[in-house]
């Protein structure tokens, strides 16, 4: 409906959307999947943004209908629609229950009507707390998203903001840091950020004050309710991107390709930069990393030993410490290969 003040990610405002032909095009990359890759096993789907809420229901049940006729969808398979408050009523989240959708992500942001007006939402709290409320009620497994550090905030801010979502009852949440990229309206501002050491600080303070855990580092859950989809893809499996501007990392032949939805890109990736990726996903998780040999092969052990307070290897897994997380951009460079 329009793009936030922040968003740097492929979208598109569009007033006239012709459904039907966004979605011929997505059955037809589900369709050219299922040629080449074969009724494969499909533990989880993800209908990620621009706002797939926004979906005519009787789009969404096409692109189900193709995918259970292409593939072997797992009859547990975790399947998450994201969604933006107004953009999903009662109704709506019924019909994609009833097709089979029993995750939903909400695009929250804030519980700041002032906050939510400087990022450019078009929602309020009330109503962001109404979807959550609805979702719950419907027996959806619900997941937040929050961005912290915009400019002005302080770490009572952002204590105050994790004490108030310790009050909405969820079992899973996403906080992400506000990136400032020089496209957007609000880069064109060039606005006043929070230092890194605030920035750090409000990181703790999510940490010491949020009920939930932390198991990857903007992502915070219940053990039993940690997103699948994105664990898959932080362990390093493969998954497709179907989709204008979606990614993927397909596994064809014995080889590993970089792929882009839309027939944009489909490229051979060698096996030492696919073990790279695996190392930079899976070391933003709290679990870590397990050592296989292509991760071994890619990992210099001798910066590994030389930083023991900021990563750390046990039962064949390598993950970071808490104040690793603090540096993991800087802890990957000096031990990646």
């Amino acid at each position: 409906m329009s793009k936030c003040r922040y968003c740097a990610f492929f979208s598109r405002a569009c007033a006239n959307p012709d459904w039907g032909a966004y979605t011929d095009g997505i059955v037809d990359e589900i369709e050219h999947w299922g040629r080449m890759l074969g009724r494969i096993s499909v533990p989880t789907i993800f209908f990620g943004g621009g706002t797939p809420s926004l979906m005519p229901i009787v789009c969404f049940e096409r692109i189900m209908n193709k995918l259970y006729s292409c593939f072997d969808v797992s009859s547990d398979a975790e399947i998450t629609i994201e969604s933006n408050p107004g953009t999903i009523d009662k109704i709506k989240m019924h019909d994609f229950q009833t097709l089979g959708v029993n995750r939903l992500s909400v695009g929250v942001q804030s519980l700041s009507d002032d906050r939510l007006k400087y990022l450019g939402r078009r929602h309020s709290v009330h109503d962001a707390i109404t979807t959550l409320n609805t979702a719950h009620n419907m027996g959806l497994r619900v997941s937040a998203d929050f961005i912290y550090g915009l400019p002005g905030d302080t770490v009572d801010d952002i204590a105050e903001m994790c004490q108030n979502i310790n009050t909405l009852g969820l079992q899973h949440c996403s906080l992400y840091e506000l990136t400032i990229e020089p496209t957007t309206p609000i880069g064109r501002e060039n606005p006043q950020m929070p230092t890194n050491d605030e920035m750090a600080d409000m990181y703790n303070t999510i940490g010491d004050t949020l009920s939930l855990p932390r198991y990857e580092v903007s992502n915070y859950a219940t053990p039993a309710t940690h997103c699948r989809h994105n664990e898959n893809v932080w362990d390093g499996a493969p998954y497709i991107g179907i989709g204008r501007g979606a990614a993927g990392r397909v596994y064809y032949n014995d080889a590993w390709f970089e792929q882009m939805g839309a027939n944009e890109k489909f490229e051979p990736l060698d096996t030492s930069a696919r073990a790279v990726e695996k190392l930079i996903t899976g070391l933003r998780t709290v679990r870590g990393v397990n050592l296989t040999d292509d991760v071994k092969r890619v990992i210099n052990m001798d910066a590994v030993q030389n930083m023991p307070h900021l990563i750390q290897i046990k039962n064949n897994r390598i993950s970071v410490t808490d104040a690793g997380m603090l540096v993991l951009d800087d802890i990957l460079v000096k031990i990646a290969r």
